[in-house]
Parts: structure tokens; sequence; C-alpha cells
């Protein structure tokens, strides 16, 4: 059986490094699994569409799509005579517009992150929720050293991971932090994660409100080593399907302070994993971030009990197996 993992998107994403984790993972596993499309990474199999075409003569093909144009790409080569297993996986939050819905319903399989999510769907799916590399993402046995890793002011760092955009909540973390910086002024705010055109000017008002303290991180290649450094992640969002940056700072040790997004409680207990605020109440986040940045007995039992939760639940290994399921042969 061959299994594809398209990327038609512009540019690499959360959804890029997870895809490429799955394709190790399932190759680990005796999976014969490839990837088609641009900005991923160089040492994974790549397939191309004659290949796909010849060998969908004579065995089993998987193509796992994530985005509407990976689906599409699906039915025309359908359209051309070749035979294969079209499985999407809906990563979004929200209701699938009518042109979703529409290629949605032409898959075979429609896989959904959270039981949340799957409530979204007018079709049957399968819920497959994400699972990560603990070679990758796991506690440093220093953070303090982790931390001096990254060159920032200060000896903490409090922040969000993940693309620098009004959806993403930095700005409610931005209002609840900037009042903390002068009485915390060895906690350094900062946000990880690319601010496009459109946002930069949004990005640099952010940081000016927190009188220049917040570190603008940028895109970065290598994200463990940040969470590794980070004592506390905060994630902000207003709405997510799923949310990786949650798992791999849980893995990696950190202190979570997260939105209470109808899913997450799936994946963070409240008070013993973690804690949490309601979406966009900056009052509350300030409250939680006041505890967590006073008290390190709380930051480190928060995080401890994360890492465990984080191996004992999310493994990868769980995610590919059920994927297997899916996909049959």
């Amino acid at each position: 059986m061959l299994v594809v993992h398209p990327h038609l998107h512009r540019r690499r994403t959360g959804v890029t490094s997870h895809t490429e984790m799955v394709v190790r993972q399932l190759r680990a596993q005796g999976v014969d699994a490839r990837v088609y499309g641009g900005h991923l990474d160089a040492a994974l199999p790549r397939v191309t569409l004659g290949e796909v075409r010849r060998r969908a003569k004579t065995e089993d093909v998987v193509w796992h799509a994530h985005r509407n144009n990976e689906v599409l790409l699906a039915l025309l080569l359908r359209l051309v005579g070749v035979r294969l297993k079209l499985v999407a996986t809906r990563h979004s939050s929200s209701p699938p517009s009518s042109w979703s819905r529409w290629l949605l319903r032409r898959a075979d399989a429609v896989i959904a992150l959270s039981e949340e999510a799957r409530a979204l769907l007018p079709m049957k799916a399968t819920v497959v929720s994400h699972g990560l590399e603990f070679s990758r993402f796991s506690p440093p046995p220093s953070r303090a050293e982790a931390f001096a890793a990254l060159s920032l002011p200060g000896q903490h760092a409090v922040g969000v991971v993940g693309r620098v955009r009004t959806a993403k909540g930095q700005g409610d973390f931005v209002e609840a932090v900037s009042p903390l910086v002068a009485r915390f002024p060895d906690w350094t705010p900062v946000l990880v994660g690319l601010a496009k055109a459109a946002d930069e000017a949004w990005a640099e008002a952010l940081k000016a409100k927190t009188g220049g303290r917040l570190v603008l991180a940028g895109q970065q290649a290598d994200v463990a080593a940040w969470y590794r450094g980070l004592d506390v992640l905060v994630q902000s969002s207003h709405g997510e399907a799923f949310s990786m940056v949650v798992l791999e700072a849980m893995a990696s040790g950190c202190c979570v302070v997260a939105s209470r997004l109808p899913y997450m409680h799936r994946v963070l207990e409240h008070e013993r994993t973690g804690l949490f605020y309601e979406p966009g109440d900056v009052a509350g986040l300030r409250a939680q971030l006041e505890r967590v940045l006073s008290d390190e007995a709380l930051r480190t039992r928060l995080g401890q009990a994360a890492a465990e939760e984080a191996r004992r639940r999310f493994g990868v290994a769980h995610e590919v197996a059920a994927l297997r399921q899916v996909y049959g042969g």
C-alpha cells in the first residue's frame, strides 16, 4: 500500500511539520508513506503523480489530504482514471463552507481532530487527535540553561507560540501581561511566530504597549528550543480545531495557561496539568499569569504533570495506529 500526504500550501505551517512527523512514523512502522508538494523536509521520500498513477493500477493507494486544494487534486486524479482512497482531515474549528462540504462528501473517509470538531461536520467522520514525537519535545535537563540559550533578557520567559494575528489572541496576552512587567522584571514576554506583512504594524504596536519589553522572536526553525526555554506557555487563541502548541508545550514541561476552548478539557485538566481562563477574558488571563509568575512551585508542579500526561496519552504512535485503521489495507 502506498500512502501519500500532499502539501499544496505556499508556506510551512503547523500542519506541515505535523504531516512530516506522521509520514516518518508511518515509515518507521513499515508503511510506504511518501509526500507530494513543496516546502517539505528534503529527507522525506517524494512521489510523483505519474508514480501514483502507475502504482494505483496494481496496489492500494491512499491520498491523505489536509486542505481543500489537495482534495480537489485527488478528485482530478480520479477523473483521469486513477484509483485511490481519499482521506481528508478537517483542521478548522469552524463549520465547513458549502464548497468544503461538497469536497468532503467525496472523500472515502473524513477525519476530525476532536469530538467538538466532528459535531460541526454534516457527514460521518472519525476522530483522530494529533500526537507528538517525544524525541523532539521533552523537558530540558535545565530550564535555566535552555532559557540562556535563547539569548533573551531576564531570567524567565512567558510567551505565545504561533502565527501572530488577532485570532490567535496575542493581543489578549499583551493586554494581560503589560501591567505585570514592572512587577516581574526578571520575566520577558515573547511572541514566537510569523507576523505576515499585514500584521507587522500590529505586532510592533503590541511591543510598544509593554514599553518595549515584548520580544518579537519571529518564525523559528527550531521551535522545540523555545518550548524548552519558556517557563510559561500561553495558548491565547479564540478558536482552534486542535492546538499542537499545547501538546508540544506540555511534552516540554512548560506551565501551560490556555483559553478554555470547547475541546480543551480533553487535553488539559485545570489545576493539575495546566490552568484555564475564558477565551478573550484579559482579566482572567492576567490573574492566572500573576499566579504562575510569582509561584515557582506551582509552575513546576503543573509542568511536570503536563509532561507526564503528554507522554502517557499523546504520542504520535497512538495517532498513526488510528490512521492506519482509517487507511485499511
